[in-house]
């Protein structure tokens, strides 16, 4: 793992250089595939902001996706160890979702995350009765709705479950739309209770 120290408006001691070397070589336990991690410190001459006067950010580059975390403290040492704790806790969960997916905690099927799903009267009475429907452009609406108001169309490569996982935690969504690369088919991982994923395929009849 290679490790880039730099400075910004500011010196980088040798004895910070060592201390970065130390914390980070910890991190390697979570995962084994980090390339290179640069680290940038930044001095912010404004008195008012004494007490965060001193930034440090820390990107990750591995073979998955990119990391970073940053902290602001009143000195670099503390900006530091904030820095790295925040990117532990990134590292970590994405090391226990690599857990769950390989273990016995699979995350479910689409039969599985939908048979809690009550059927009302609304379903089953639907083939019974005649709905009208009407063109809006290029729809066709059913009743009174629901009219598709925007239509986004993303390039996407198909990708393994896991790296779908770390993809939506990454980006911060409840739920991560993809094409899984085992099958080729789209399918959306979705946030459950605690660190529990499900998961939703479709199939052709």
């Amino acid at each position: 793992m290679e490790v880039v120290v730099t400075g910004r408006h500011c010196e980088v001691s040798d004895r910070f250089r060592s201390q970065v070397d130390d914390k980070l070589t910890r991190l390697e336990k979570y995962d084994h595939r980090i390339i290179r991690v640069d680290v940038e410190v930044s001095k912010e001459p404004n008195p008012r902001l004494a007490d965060q006067s001193t930034r440090v950010e820390i990107t990750m580059r591995s073979k998955g996706p990119v990391i970073r975390a940053e902290a602001a403290a009143d000195e670099n040492l503390t900006a530091l160890d904030k820095a790295v704790e925040r990117l532990e806790t990134q590292l970590r969960k994405a090391a226990d979702r690599r857990r769950v997916h390989h273990g016995t905690r699979t995350p479910p099927s689409l039969a599985e995350a939908l048979e809690d799903l009550p059927v009302t009267a609304d379903d089953a009475d639907t083939e019974d009765d005649e709905v009208p429907e009407h063109k809006i452009g290029p729809l066709t609406v059913v009743g009174d709705g629901p009219l598709v108001v925007r239509e986004k169309a993303h390039p996407a490569t198909p990708m393994p479950l896991d790296q779908a996982l770390e993809e939506m935690e990454l980006v911060g969504h409840d739920f991560y739309l993809f094409i899984d690369k085992e099958d080729d088919r789209p399918a959306v991982v979705y946030r459950r209770k605690g660190y529990d994923y499900g998961v939703i395929k479709l199939t052709q009849e």
